[in-house]
């Protein structure tokens, strides 16, 4: 007969359970990217998808795209424009 390998017990997380509490709170400051990275000379190939939509929105980077948007009482295509979202005092809506 051969001896029983003992039983190893593995921790597990519940990821069902989670609260916001439980969530880095670095994470959560990466929502809005500082006016810093988003004036710098860094293209927007090394910037994530977040942060580049947070600059793009705060109106430090020009948006991209053949997308039109009202803006007043004319519709505008935005791309090549640096415009500002609604959430940070511009004329073109928020869709989240």
């Amino acid at each position: 007969m051969s001896p029983r390998t003992p039983l190893v017990v593995i921790p597990q997380i519940n990821i069902d359970s989670m609260k916001v509490i439980d969530l880095d709170p670095k994470a959560i400051e990466e929502a809005k990217a500082s006016a810093k990275l988003c004036k710098s000379s860094r293209p927007d190939s090394s910037l994530g998808a977040s942060q580049l939509a947070s600059c793009k929105s705060q109106g430090y980077r020009s948006r991209s795209g053949d997308k039109s948007h009202k803006v007043g009482k004319k519709r505008v295509t935005v791309g090549g424009k640096r415009i500002k979202g609604k959430k940070y005092g511009g004329p073109l809506p928020d869709w989240s």
